[in-house]
């Protein structure tokens, strides 16, 4: 029976990345996918995600601007323009708590160029916001947008070209180590063998890795966006209003427009909790509700009119960091989270997915992404 170098699990932005980085390095890959090609069962679908170098963070920022320069390659390797440059605020009430307390902390620790501006600054040079005196707008002139269904397309054909075999409609059952090392995989399809394993699989982590005795508290649930008509589409252009976070509890993040003269916008992180098989596509009322009337106040425009709802899956780590690490226990199973944020970094993170596959180790500084000591495992490895 063939045996791979490297196998990948899930074909969503990640695993496709894993996918086209370790194929490109001339190494046998076999990846796959338990849906359709370019579904929209998981997080990887629809049109647009922020892309953005500012974090709160430090490992993020480093990890970001290691990102930008593997989208460079990738643009250069596909001849398309994935990024969109528009700018971006993150918006920081002074007088509640905030996600972004430590944003400007960061960036100043990090040198990365920034602008702080007051509401009237904001309002002079983006009169479609209407903000409080109490908020502070954090600007970062590299923000943009990343188109997310012809990236993940970008990087499967990629993969493909440098000779990955990429199954589509062929879930994997289970991941069985071997004793002599590598691992086998179980499909309806058949069984395969590779060296490594990358397991992308989001949501359905924890069913592969259940067998090994591992589990990774996860939550799960259904999030949605929402295309709005703007009264006048031509002061949201991508040249004249910036991709914008508010950093408020609950926050909110949204697009100027992207492909069409709509306006993109939602709320991260709605704990409308569920599992993948309870998944009704069906926008929330209620959210949506909460995110028109946000909109109301945060960028006024009484003739807006949403024109559709989007839902899409976020899966959640302890503490929303990424996990890029070998389980502890079988260094041959190499496990990718993303914790809901990820696209921005993707051709980064599977870069050092297929590193660590295939060498062991990365350049990149994943000290903070290990497994959660939350996750329980048991003597099944």
């Amino acid at each position: 029976m063939e045996q791979f170098d490297v196998a990948v699990v899930g074909l969503g932005v990640l695993g496709s990345a894993a996918a086209y980085q370790a194929a490109q390095r001339g190494k046998r890959v076999i990846a796959f996918e338990q849906f359709e090609f370019g579904h929209v069962h998981g997080a990887s679908h629809d049109t647009s995600r922020i892309v953005r170098t500012s974090n709160a963070l430090p490992e993020y920022v480093r990890l970001a601007q290691s990102a930008y320069r593997d989208w460079a390659e990738l643009e250069q390797a596909t001849g398309q323009k994935l990024l969109t440059i528009t700018g971006g605020l993150v918006f920081v009430p002074r007088d509640k708590a905030s996600p972004f307390e430590t944003l400007i902390k960061t960036l100043r620790a990090t040198n990365l160029p920034h602008e702080v501006l007051n509401a009237s600054e904001v309002k002079r040079r983006w009169p479609q916001f209407d903000i409080p005196d109490t908020v502070d707008a954090i600007y970062t002139a590299d923000t943009g947008i990343a188109h997310a269904s012809k990236t993940v397309a970008a990087m499967q054909y990629l993969a493909r070209s440098n000779g990955a075999v990429l199954k589509e409609n062929t879930p994997v059952d289970r991941v069985i180590p071997k004793k002599a090392g590598g691992v086998t995989i179980q499909t309806p399809k058949g069984e395969f063998h590779a060296a490594k394993v990358i397991l992308a699989t989001d949501a359905w982590t924890n069913k592969l890795l259940a067998p090994l005795g591992v589990h990774i508290p996860l939550s799960v649930m259904q999030e949605q966006v929402t295309y709005f008509k703007p009264t006048d589409p031509a002061a949201f252009e991508p040249e004249r209003f910036p991709v914008w976070i508010w950093g408020g509890d609950p926050a909110f993040y949204g697009f100027p427009s992207y492909g069409e003269p709509t306006i993109k916008a939602g709320r991260d992180s709605s704990n409308n909790f569920m599992t993948p098989e309870q998944r009704t596509y069906v926008p929330s009322p209620q959210l949506s509700e909460q995110l028109s009337s946000f909109m109301k106040g945060f960028i006024p425009d009484k003739e807006r009119q949403p024109l559709r709802t989007v839902t899409c899956q976020y899966t959640i780590t302890p503490d929303r960091q990424f996990i890029i690490s070998p389980l502890d226990n079988n260094k041959d199973i190499i496990v990718g989270l993303g914790a809901a944020h990820a696209f921005k970094f993707a051709p980064a993170f599977g870069r050092v997915l297929a590193e660590l596959a295939l060498d062991g180790r990365t350049k990149e500084d994943i000290s903070k992404f290990g497994m959660p000591k939350t996750a329980s495992s048991s003597s099944k490895l």
